[in-house]
């Protein structure tokens, strides 16, 4: 569980020690306007967590933003002036810095807003209670909406009325679920849940990249199934995949994960989730805008589940490394140890993966020259001859070495 906030752990933070912050801090001052770091690098410090990035709010104009920046020789890029947002580039580091806002208007994927010079309503247009929160320059809290009360232990609360909070972007229905994965130590927020269930019909309203991101962030928490579970349970899990999902063969694969060691993959764990056979990696890579890299690991995953139901042999798990890869092999075979409901310490399971890391990929050990120095003439029927070697290379667990597949490539040839 993570450690009871510590309002002082601000004052110390080593990222706002460093000189591209403070020169950052420093540039904006010259503005006249109040600026803060906000959301998740004062959540996170407070936390005990690690930061990623640092964003800034502030005061001043767009406009005045960049004039500072050029004042004091600093690297603008104009990232979203309609919405506010520099870029501010200092000893390589890139800060977001926004001019506070309200919102004007909303439909659930985009906001008109209006810039204030008013902290509350900036704090208020968020969506949850612990990423508004924001620190001055030297560390200071700065809590408009008493988010830190959240923080022990942590509460992932809307702001406000959730459903509204919720209308103003679909999106934070995965953003809640998603954060209350990563942070919450209490049970999930009824209020909050209740509302994601009314209104998840947004979520067809919302880009299939967006969506994407955000769900495979959530499918690398460690409650990531659990989480699953709960929003299929509400009713937009499958609306939002458009296939029969298994939180519990999910849980299997990342208990398996657990047992191996390594980073969380989310490709993996979707196709644990939600791939059953082929037709459904077509229709999961459409859906969530998956890159052709994914697509084809879900097609490799989605074509073995039905042939792995039991640990393939050596030889078997030989045959697809040199067919597939190593890489999709291994997918394969973690998602159907998934789906066996075998052990995760089923030894058969493992045994096979091992060797997608130990096993080098062979080569046939004769080509087309070899086809044509027994005088066969160029053209489709060399590729046939050498085709049926492979099988019977294949077939032989890859032993034949190459004076045994010449003898048998003669052998084929004068059978011509």
């Amino acid at each position: 569980m993570p450690p009871t906030p510590d309002l002082d752990r601000l004052r110390t933070a080593p990222w706002l020690k460093t000189a591209g912050i403070k020169r950052v801090f420093a540039t904006l001052a010259t503005t006249d306007s109040v600026s803060r770091a906000v959301g998740g690098a004062v959540r996170n410090t407070l936390l005990g967590h690690a930061i990623d990035d640092v964003d800034i709010a502030t005061a001043a104009t767009p406009e005045a933003v960049l004039a500072a920046a050029e004042r004091a020789g600093l690297q603008a890029i104009p990232t979203g002036l309609k919405h506010g947002t520099v870029t501010l580039v200092a000893d390589g580091q890139h800060y977001e810095v926004t001019t506070l806002r309200r919102d004007v208007e909303t439909d659930g994927r985009h906001a008109t807003v209006a810039f204030t010079d008013d902290w509350a309503a900036d704090a208020s247009r968020r969506d949850f209670t612990i990423n508004a929160l924001y620190c001055d320059a030297d560390g200071t809290l700065f809590d408009p909406l008493g988010g830190s009360a959240d923080l022990a232990p942590t509460r992932v609360r809307f702001i406000g009325d959730a459903q509204a909070r919720i209308r103003e972007d679909y999106l934070r229905i995965l953003r809640f679920v998603r954060f209350s994965a990563r942070y919450a130590e209490t049970e999930i927020d009824t209020e909050g849940l209740r509302a994601c269930g009314a209104e998840r019909a947004g979520l067809a309203r919302i880009s299939a990249e967006r969506i994407r991101v955000e769900f495979l962030k959530l499918l690398t928490t460690a409650r990531g199934a659990n989480m699953c579970r709960i929003m299929q349970a509400h009713g937009f899990l499958v609306s939002m995949l458009g296939a029969a999902t298994s939180p519990t063969r999910l849980e299997r694969l990342m208990a398996i994960e657990a047992q191996l060691g390594g980073a969380p993959d989310p490709v993996l764990r979707l196709a644990a989730l939600a791939i059953h056979p082929l037709s459904d990696a077509d229709a999961l890579a459409k859906r969530l805008r998956l890159s052709g890299e994914e697509r084809e690991r879900l097609h490799m995953i989605a074509g073995t589940l039905a042939l792995l139901r039991h640990p393939p042999s050596g030889a078997e798990t030989r045959r697809l490394i040199y067919t597939h890869g190593a890489s999709k092999t291994r997918d394969a075979l973690l998602a159907a140890w998934a789906a066996s409901e075998a052990a995760p310490s089923a030894s058969g399971w493992n045994t096979a993966l091992e060797l997608t890391a130990t096993w080098t990929l062979a080569a046939l050990p004769v080509n087309g020259q070899d086809a044509l120095a027994l005088g066969l003439p160029s053209g489709p029927a060399v590729g046939e001859l050498l085709r049926a070697v492979e099988g019977w290379w294949i077939a032989q667990d890859f032993q034949p070495d190459r004076a045994a597949c010449l003898a048998e490539l003669a052998r084929l040839a004068a059978c011509r």
